[in-house]
Parts: structure tokens; sequence; C-alpha cells
């Protein structure tokens, strides 16, 4: 027997049938699904200390579960003594069920952790369905150790889905918990 993640035993179960009734679907492929997790945290100390976007990457590798990819930059900013190809930060897209399990994390543990917390707002989709949230600090995730952070950083958090109006999407997070802050 395989191991299923909790998150996507309660999309099949609950949060599916929930959508259909309320948006009244005719099939049940227009139903919105999470297609992907998209994590990127940029380093801009990179371009003066490389072995920061080293310790950023394995921070990230920790949180996630997955190898980061770097990202190098595409144009020269000479302001920021910056040259094209430098590298100045990580990403890591999660499918499947390290979505799942990263989501359940996120929800569970992590949002929680955030200092004066009040909800996530609502208006961060970008009209496709997709949401994005900001964190400002990487320790609130349980699998970084405070001691051996060398700098605390923040990282981007976009969760792509198959939705195609914001209010499905905004839909879709709720019914898997998302904490919302009150409208």
């Amino acid at each position: 027997m395989d191991y299923v993640p909790r998150l996507k035993n309660i999309y099949q179960e609950k949060v599916a049938s929930a959508l259909h009734d309320k948006f009244k679907y005719k099939n049940v492929m227009q139903i919105p699904k999470i297609e992907k997790i998209v994590i990127n945290m940029g380093v801009g100390e990179a371009t003066q200390e490389p072995k920061t976007l080293e310790w950023a990457a394995n921070d990230l590798m920790a949180i996630t579960g997955q190898k980061p990819s770097i990202r190098r930059a595409k144009k020269a900013i000479s302001n920021f003594k910056l040259r094209a190809g430098m590298a100045i930060g990580c990403k890591v897209t999660l499918r499947r069920e390290r979505m799942f399990e990263f989501l359940d994390r996120l929800i569970s543990i992590a949002i929680p952790r955030i200092r004066d917390f009040r909800g996530m707002p609502d208006k961060s989709f970008d009209g496709h369905g997709n949401y994005t949230i900001g964190i400002r600090e990487h320790i609130i995730f349980p699998e970084i150790d405070y001691d051996k952070v060398e700098k605390v950083r923040g990282m981007d958090i976009t969760i792509c889905t198959t939705a195609r109006t914001d209010e499905e999407a905004y839909e879709l997070l709720k019914e898997f918990g998302w904490p919302f802050s009150k409208r």
C-alpha cells in the first residue's frame, strides 16, 4: 500500500465535492486543483559573498526536501554590481505528493508561527487563480535549526491552481483550511 498525503485525501473526499456543489460544474475535470507550488528565495548578497547562496540553497532544501535550482541574472545591472549570468537566487518547484506534504506543513505548522499573525491577505491572487505570498523569515519552518542560521531570509511561495477565476481559487484554498484574514 502506498502512502497518500493527508491533504490529498482531504481533497479527494471533501474539497472536490464541496467545490462541485458550490460552482455546479458539468464535468469533474473542471473542478480546480492545485497544480504545483513554487518556492523562490532571492539572495542579492550572493553578488558580494557567493557562500550565502549555498547556505540559502541548503535551507531551502531542508524546508522542501528537494534540491533547489540556482537562478542566474538575465541582465547586467551596474548599480547593483550585477553581471549577466551571476547566481542570485534559488527556486524549487513541488508537485504531487511533495506538494501536498509541503502545503500541509505550511498551513498547520509554519504559518501559525509567523509573528503577529492575523491571517493571510485575500488580495494576493493574480487574476488566473494563482496565489502568491511573501514570507519575511524562513525560520518559521521547523526544519530550520535557528542556531545554525547565518542570516534570516525571506521567500516567495506561489500556489498554482487549475482554477480559471480568483473566486474559484479562493474557495479551493479556503476548503483546504488556508488561514485567510477575515473580510
